[in-house]
């Protein structure tokens, strides 16, 4: 189960994402990232993964296609922070090999 709940502030947009980020969710999340996206009227969007509490490989392929999409995360949690600190070494090795 995931739940997926928009917070709606005068400089952000927040998703905020509680439960567990596998197929089928995934989908899910990538298509309400698009939606929240457009029409953000300046504002940044935040993705809040710090009420996750299992990732699936697919789920991390996309936190890391957002992370290269520059979308910015919140992670207050042990679990969230050390999965996002690992995908944010992967892209910046990804980096590096292109940069060579």
């Amino acid at each position: 189960m995931l739940k997926i709940s928009i917070v709606e502030r005068r400089k952000q947009r927040r998703l905020v994402l509680e439960g567990r980020l596998v197929a089928p969710w995934v989908t899910e999340v990538r298509d309400a990232c698009k939606r929240a996206k457009a029409d953000l009227q300046g504002r940044q969007l935040v993705i809040d993964v710090k009420h996750l509490t299992a990732i699936s490989q697919e789920g991390e392929n996309l936190l890391l296609e957002l992370l290269r999409d520059s979308v910015k995360f919140s992670c207050h949690g042990v679990f969230a922070r050390h999965v996002m600190n690992q995908l944010a070494r992967r892209t910046r090795r990804k980096g590096e090999e292109a940069a060579e």
